[in-house]
């Protein structure tokens, strides 16, 4: 994914106004971020995944924060068809990892540094 622009869309026109649509869309943004490094932190894969699943929580509240940006107005259409193909792939995305894990072999914080 190229460069993420975390408050380029919350900074911009209506929504830059909107302060209560702009602070959920960027409390969701952060929020991703936030729970990924938490669920790292905690050690064992079980939390981890419970913080994944979590996360994805997150990428779906930005996403349905976006369509009400769009239809006051506040995103141009393609500005609305970007973030919802970046939070798609992130859910997408996360959704795999939790996959991954839970189908690993490999449990527990034992094995994080290993290849």
């Amino acid at each position: 994914m190229a460069k993420i622009e975390r408050f380029e869309v919350s900074n911009q026109g209506g929504v830059a106004r909107a302060f209560g649509l702009r602070d959920q869309i960027r409390r969701g943004a952060v929020s991703i971020m936030s729970n990924i490094a938490e669920g790292f932190e905690r050690g064992g894969d079980k939390g981890f995944i419970q913080r994944l699943s979590t996360t994805k929580g997150s990428a779906g509240e930005v996403r349905s924060r976006l369509s009400p940006a769009r239809d006051l107005g506040y995103l141009h259409e393609e500005q609305f068809q970007q973030r919802l193909a970046e939070s798609t792939r992130i859910s997408r995305l996360l959704a795999g990892f939790m996959d991954s894990l839970r189908n690993s072999d490999l449990k527990g914080p034992q094995f994080r540094d290993r290849p």
